[in-house]
């Protein structure tokens, strides 16, 4: 049987469990379609998912159509659970997008689809809740075509939308409009077919036109849209009918080398962890043992266990091969976002903003600080993006954040998985760093106050945006051991995480200009001598004294998150609405008025978004519609924002030495 990997997506509320419910039904996996208002669907399985009625984490279920094992990924909706999405956009053979017939296309609407046109993952429409009151069919797909992409086309009718009896006929060869534009659309695409349709559009058969429709929909050249109601059924079978004929199926050698990624990483009830896997290529069979990570954290796991998703459930295997989804056991130091088997496997894309967002965790009184990191830890390994940033000075540990509702998960995960409460401080933006100019120094061992057995000299220069952090050498490699180069550049990379204001530096280059050692030195008895002999800690110790004196010369700007906004809004509450954006620092561009609507478009800080988002309802009467997402990083106007170090500042060198200095006396 062939396999098809498919991703459910949507804007948060637009239907996407509940089509997940009807798909199993369909197919007959369920007997009966679960309720997110009652917390009963199949795909969300987490207490704060049934409670809050939302997706917060993956999950797989599966179905067949007529031999195709359809692997179903429902993926969250609400925009601060993104990294979720994002790490199962690596893994998709397709997609389907669902929209509300009622509320159109939304926010993450469009964030979604920009994304899965420029990773050029098949995807099909569902325009959900034509049943629901207020549902649209000409003004919702007039949207789609305007805000999201041109290259659409109806795949069928809706009659009765706004009703409980709410019907979807699909459009057939009888219907000329239809054939006439989806002649149109595909034309657009194929020269040999548009010059046939210039020449004699009859002599393009019906059975034609379908062909090329799967050929270009397999491309992500056109997306047909089907309506329908995943609470009736309305629609949904011309949905299924179009997976089977439009997207295309896995592809991948199961005789080649093994290669795969990890999308999705769980814990069970006594700690094991249980590896979510796409494979590309090869097969994975029970005791194998099989490589897994990156660089130096390449690792090594016996597989314990697989089970693959067969008709709703995951079922246990002794092998699964390419193309297909697996749960892996036995490979303890997994993380998401791994390769497994050949190295070579190409990274995990980003393609949504980094959080921009973080908080600080209190534990609890009778929480230690110890057990919160370790909890925080195992939260990490399954999501990344978390990112833990440990205070050591104020025995702190703060998380980085997409918005409000991610703290209350993790909040509730630490309370239910491990029994740990917590709350938080007030939530701040993170900034970052970019050099100004270029800056250089340099420090000769044991000479003008280096109590270091090392030379180091580096040099900082500016770097286009975006282009992260580069570390170059103007040394020869072999000047020095490997191990004391590694120790340099791997400690650049970590003094560079706080700055001069405290934030991470990006976008710049790191070059090493000066390099000098001790080489080892013996008694006369063969004992090594360590006080004679350069170490990788003499190293490691003195870069963050070089690279900040570079940094401190070159200087550095803060920059903020800034967000793109499409406000649209009654015309007549323009103007008290101006005056607030002008307090959130926000600049707006031209409005344009529609009769009665105006649509209002600019840039506004992170910070301020949620603030926007609270007065809103106020100042527009309950009718302002707010979409932002992330634009880029913009320097700070006005005061600089300072971020409290978590380090011993090696800006202060007479505090960092008495720090370093006492810590390697203490052997510590």
């Amino acid at each position: 049987m062939h396999t098809l990997n498919l991703g459910i997506l949507a804007h948060v509320d637009a239907g996407k469990t509940s089509l997940t419910e009807r798909l199993l039904h369909t197919a007959g996996v369920i007997d009966e379609i679960g309720s997110v208002d009652k917390g009963s669907t199949r795909t969300d399985s987490l207490a704060l998912e049934r409670q809050r009625g939302i997706t917060i984490k993956s999950a797989v279920v599966s179905f067949a159509i007529d031999g195709i094992v359809v692997n179903l990924i429902d993926t969250p909706g609400h925009p601060d659970f993104i990294a979720e999405v994002e790490r199962v956009l690596n893994v998709l053979d397709g997609a389907v997008l669902v929209i509300s017939a009622v509320e159109g296309v939304q926010a993450q609407t469009r964030v979604l689809m920009r994304t899965l046109r420029r990773l050029r993952i098949p995807t099909l429409i569902f325009v959900n809740k034509v049943d629901r009151g207020g549902a649209r069919y000409d003004s919702v797909l007039r949207s789609i075509s305007e805000k999201l992409t041109p290259a659409v086309v109806a795949m069928g009718s809706v009659d009765g939308a706004g009703g409980r009896d709410a019907r979807c006929t699909p459009y057939t060869r009888a219907d000329a409009g239809f054939t006439d534009r989806l002649t149109e659309l595909l034309a657009d695409h194929d020269d040999a077919l548009l010059e046939a349709y210039v020449e004699n559009a009859a002599v393009l058969p019906y059975y034609r036109l379908r062909e090329e429709l799967s050929t270009q929909t397999g491309r992500a050249l056109v997306h047909p849209v089907y309506f329908g109601s995943a609470i009736t059924g309305a629609g949904v079978g011309a949905l299924i009918g179009g997976v089977r004929e439009l997207l295309p199926a896995s592809r991948g050698d199961a005789d080649g080398p093994v290669s795969g990624t990890v999308f999705k990483v769980e814990r069970g009830p006594g700690g094991e962890k249980t590896a979510y896997v796409r494979m590309f290529s090869g097969t994975v069979r029970i005791r194998d043992r099989l490589p897994f990570g990156r660089g130096d954290g390449r690792a090594e796991g016996r597989v314990t266990g697989i089970s693959v998703f067969d008709h709703g459930s995951a079922v246990r295997e002794s092998a699964v091969g390419a193309g297909r989804i697996a749960q892996l056991r036995g490979l303890g130091g997994i993380r998401v976002g791994d390769p497994v088997g050949d190295p070579d496997t190409a990274a995990p894309g980003r393609w949504f903003a980094p959080p921009t967002l973080e908080s600080v965790v209190v534990p609890s009184s009778g929480t230690s600080r110890g057990e919160l990191h370790v909890a925080l830890a195992q939260l990490a390994e399954q999501d990344p993006l978390i990112n833990l940033r440990q205070d050591d000075i104020r025995k702190e540990v703060s998380v980085s954040l997409y918005g409000e509702v991610q703290k209350e998960v993790i909040q509730a995960t630490l309370a239910d998985e491990f029994g740990i409460g917590v709350t938080f401080r007030e939530t701040t933006t993170i900034c970052l760093e970019r050099p100004n100019g270029s800056g250089a120094a340099y420090e000769v061992g044991e000479q003008n106050g280096n109590p270091f057995l090392a030379t180091i000299g580096l040099r900082v220069d500016p770097a286009p945006v975006g282009s992260g952090i580069a570390y170059r050498l103007e040394v020869e490699l072999g000047s020095m051991p490997f191990s004391l180069m590694r120790a340099v550049e791997e400690t650049v990379g970590e003094t560079l995480r706080q700055g001069i204001h405290g934030w991470q530096v990006t976008d710049c280059v790191v070059t090493m200009t000066h390099s000098g050692y001790w080489p080892r030195q013996s008694h006369s008895h063969g004992v090594f001598d360590k006080s004679m002999s350069s170490t990788a800690g003499d190293f490691r110790n003195l870069t963050p004294l070089v690279l900040m004196s570079a940094l401190k010369q070159a200087g550095t700007t803060v920059h903020e998150p800034i967000h793109r906004f499409r406000l649209e809004l009654p015309a007549d509450q323009l103007g008290p609405v101006l005056p607030v954006l002008a307090q959130l620092r926000a600049v707006p561009g031209t409005p344009a008025v529609h009769g009665s609507v105006c649509v209002l478009e600019g840039e506004i800080p992170a910070a301020r978004v949620h603030e926007l988002q609270q007065q809103l309802p106020a100042l527009t009467r309950g009718e302002g519609v707010l979409e932002s997402e992330f634009d880029r990083y913009r320097a700070v106007v006005g005061t600089v924002p300072d971020r409290p170090r978590t380090d011993h500042d090696p800006l202060n060198r007479k505090e960092y030495l008495l720090h370093t200095v006492r810590r390697i006396a203490s052997g510590g």
